[in-house]
């Protein structure tokens, strides 16, 4: 079973190799998927939904879905393939990001000769207030490092 390392400001979690994220299998009713995890739970995440997924040569997700609240981001980080918003289809591949309103009707295939790996994040619609670089504070502390 997967742990993560834990501390009062941090969670870390050690997925392994990304060919074999096939060991993860997402489970709901009348439905499996292999090459899937989702990480809220082990990383304690509290804004957002984080998935790794895999998707081998000639599969695609066997369903569209929508959300009802979460937009999606895809982080496609290997292989090639194709994805479906509301009917309109468009190449991804390595380097690909895909937004998805919670209503777009959405699916993605690997037609590509190699497995397909993507990053999922989800987040609720609209909650965003902020830019990143007005939220960061710099910390006055001289960076240091453990000596191997």
């Amino acid at each position: 079973m997967l742990e993560a390392k834990t501390g009062e400001n941090f969670a870390v979690v050690d997925l392994g190799n990304l060919e074999n994220l096939d060991q993860f299998k997402f489970e709901a009713p009348k439905l499996q998927v292999d090459g899937k995890i989702f990480l809220k739970d082990l990383l304690h995440l509290t804004g957002a939904e984080l998935s790794f997924n895999k998707l081998p040569v000639g599969k695609s997700v066997p369903f569209y879905h929508k959300h009802q609240q979460n937009e999606e981001i895809y982080i496609f980080i290997k292989g090639k393939g194709e994805f479906q918003i509301d009917g309109e289809i468009f190449p991804v591949q390595e380097g690909s990001i895909v937004r998805v309103d919670p209503a777009g009707e959405r699916c993605w295939r690997n037609c590509g000769d190699t497995d397909l790996y993507c990053v999922v994040i989800q987040t609720r619609s609209g909650s965003y207030q902020g830019a990143t670089i007005q939220d960061g504070v710099g910390v006055k502390k001289q960076v240091t490092w453990s000596q191997d």
